[in-house]
C-alpha cells in the first residue's frame, strides 16, 4: 500500500488521484446567464444532492488549475444568482463533454453542443428541451473554499422548479432508472452508465434492525470462503431461521449432495459455505443462513443416516 500527502504532491497528479478514487460521480449540466445576458453551459461532477427539505443540491466550479482564475459559470452565479441543473443521460454525453470547451466569455455552449433552449419558468438562465430533467435553481450561497489554483466553490442551490421528460417515468408515473439512462464521471476520459446490467438492489436496512455482522457464528465470521459482501448481506438480517427449519433444509438435494460426498467435517463446512455463497449472490439470504447452521447439525444428520 502506498500512503499519499496532499501537501507532497503536485496539484494535477492529487486532482487526478482524487478523480479516480472519489467516483462515480453524477454530471450537473448547469446553465447560467450574466448581466448582459449571455447564456453559460457547463458540466460538473463536483455535484450531489444535500437536502430534500428544503431540496438543495450543490455544484462546485473549482478555479483553474493552471493560473487559479475564475470560470464563467462562477462568474455568472455571483452576478445572477440563478442557474437551470439538468441530469445527463448517455444520449447526450458527447454533447455535455463538447460543452465542456473553454470557449470565451459570451459564447453560448448551447449552440455549440448542438442544444435546444427553451425559456425557463422563474429563473432566467434557460433549458434544454431533450435532457431528462431539468431543474430551476436559486442560488442561495456561493461559499469559496480557497482562492489558489485548483480551489473549488460551493454553489449551494435551491431547487424550485423539476421538470421531467415523460419518457423516463414508469407505468405508474414514477421516475425509471434504467429509461433515465443517466452517466457518471470517473477520472480521466472515463465514464460509466447507471442503467442495464450495471444496476443492482441492495435492501436497505431500514425496516428492520439487522443483527450484524458481529453476531454471526465465528466459524461462518470466519470463513475462507464468504466475502466481507456476503457476511453484510448475512448481517442483515434481522431473525435467524428456527432450528426446526434449518433441520427441515437438511433434506435439499444440494445438502444430501453435500453430505454423501465427503464426511470430513472441514470438506463438508467448505461445500456448504460455497453453497452459501451462491444462495447469497442471488440474493436467497434466508436459504444461505439454513445452509450454514445445518454445520452445527452434522451430527443430526449422522444420527438421521
Amino acid at each position: 500500500m502506498i500512503t499519499l500527502n496532499p501537501e507532497e504532491i503536485s496539484l494535477k497528479n492529487l486532482q487526478r488521484t482524487l478523480q479516480f478514487a472519489i467516483g462515480p460521480r453524477p454530471i450537473a449540466l448547469v446553465s447560467s446567464i450574466n448581466n448582459d445576458g449571455d447564456v453559460n453551459l457547463s458540466p460538473f461532477s463536483f455535484y450531489n444532492i444535500f437536502s430534500s427539505n428544503p431540496p438543495i443540491l450543490i455544484f462546485s466550479p473549482a478555479r483553474r488549475g493552471r493560473d487559479g482564475s475564475t470560470k464563467n459559470t462562477l462568474d455568472n452565479v455571483l452576478s445572477v444568482p440563478e442557474v437551470v441543473v439538468h441530469s445527463v443521460s448517455a444520449e447526450m454525453v458527447h454533447q455535455t463533454s463538447l460543452s465542456s470547451t473553454e470557449y470565451d466569455s459570451g459564447i453560448n455552449e448551447f449552440i455549440k453542443a448542438g442544444f435546444e433552449s427553451i425559456a425557463s419558468e422563474i429563473v432566467q438562465p434557460p433549458r434544454i428541451k431533450s435532457a431528462p430533467i431539468a431543474m430551476e435553481c436559486h442560488v442561495k450561497e456561493v461559499r469559496a473554499l480557497g482562492d489558489g489554483p485548483g480551489a473549488g466553490n460551493l454553489v449551494i442551490c435551491e431547487i424550485h422548479k423539476i421538470h421531467i421528460q415523460e419518457k423516463v417515468l414508469d407505468e405508474n408515473g414514477k421516475l425509471d432508472q434504467n429509461k433515465l439512462n443517466l452517466v457518471g464521471r470517473l477520472g480521466g476520459d472515463w465514464y460509466v452508465n447507471a442503467s442495464g446490467e450495471a444496476l443492482f438492489e441492495v435492501e436497505k436496512p431500514v425496516k428492520n434492525k439487522g443483527i450484524g455482522v458481529d453476531a454471526i457464528p465465528k466459524s461462518i465470521r470466519n470463513s475462507t470462503v464468504l466475502t466481507g459482501n456476503n457476511l453484510g448481506q448475512l448481517g442483515n438480517i434481522e431473525i435467524l431461521p428456527q432450528e426446526a427449519d434449518v433441520i427441515a433444509f437438511l433434506n435439499h438435494h444440494r445438502i444430501e449432495s453435500i453430505f454423501n460426498e465427503t464426511s470430513d467435517a472441514f470438506e463438508r463446512r467448505e461445500l456448504i459455505h460455497h453453497y452459501a455463497k451462491e444462495l447469497l449472490e442471488l440474493g436467497k439470504v434466508e436459504k444461505a443462513w439454513k445452509a450454514l447452521l445445518i454445520d452445527g447439525l452434522n451430527t443430526i444428520k449422522e444420527k438421521k443416516d
